[in-house]
């Protein structure tokens, strides 16, 4: 893999992977361009985030996804040079080894957003998440004008020119929604990149319909 691009990871109570996911990174990346943040666990995320020698940003409270992606963001732009940052996971389902497809999709077609698209259809991936993906993402085209395969796919790669453009003000998973919706406004270059499909049966974070609520709420935001 080349460029010069940090790794960006918000973090709750993912104690239990944190640590694998960080030497995973380590073989592409040294530990100065890796940063965790954990937002307000009450798990030991941060201790083994940084007895694995990546940066920590620690939220005395959680904030929400969101406001997790901001301080990494604000992290990168303030204290690096870094030209891109790659926004992945916590909880494993992401696979390290697909970071080169992202810069590889930003060199060749000047994209300033490359978002992973995970195979749906015939994944592991449960029926009502396969629907509930299939249906915000064609919402999201919609609102955009820009066709994307995965909206809600929280692995990305994102340029620093939008990370110094684009500010967002949504602390939960929306935020992600929100950046799609700004990017486009300011026509930015938004592509997707296939990736592999890993689901691994969990607790997630989200709160269902809270979550349907604030999309929903975001989506007819005029921002």
């Amino acid at each position: 893999m080349t460029g010069r691009f940090g790794v960006l990871i918000p973090a709750y109570n993912a104690a239990a992977t944190i640590g694998q996911l960080l030497h995973d990174l380590h073989r592409y990346l040294s530990s100065e361009h890796i940063l965790v943040v954990d937002d307000g666990s009450t798990d030991a995320t941060a201790a083994v985030a940084e007895s694995a020698r990546a940066g920590v940003i620690r939220h005395v409270r959680n904030v929400g996804k969101g406001g997790a992606l901001r301080s990494g963001f604000h992290y990168f732009l303030e204290k690096t040079t870094l030209d891109e940052v790659v926004t992945i996971d916590a909880d494993l389902q992401h696979s390290v080894d697909d970071m080169g497809a992202f810069l590889h999709v930003r060199r060749e077609r000047g994209a300033n957003i490359v978002i992973g698209s995970r195979r749906i259809t015939g994944s592991s991936m449960p029926v009502h998440r396969r629907l509930s993906n299939i249906v915000t993402s064609y919402l999201v085209s919609t609102r955009t004008g820009v066709a994307i395969d995965d909206s809600q796919c929280g692995y990305r790669l994102i340029g620093r020119e939008v990370l110094r453009t684009i500010e967002t003000e949504e602390d939960g998973f929306t935020a992600e929604t929100e950046l799609l919706i700004k990017a486009a406004r300011h026509r930015f270059r938004i592509v997707s990149v296939p990736i592999q499909t890993i689901y691994r049966s969990g607790k997630s974070h989200m709160t269902k319909w809270k979550t349907t609520r604030e999309f929903v709420r975001t989506l007819m935001r005029e921002y």
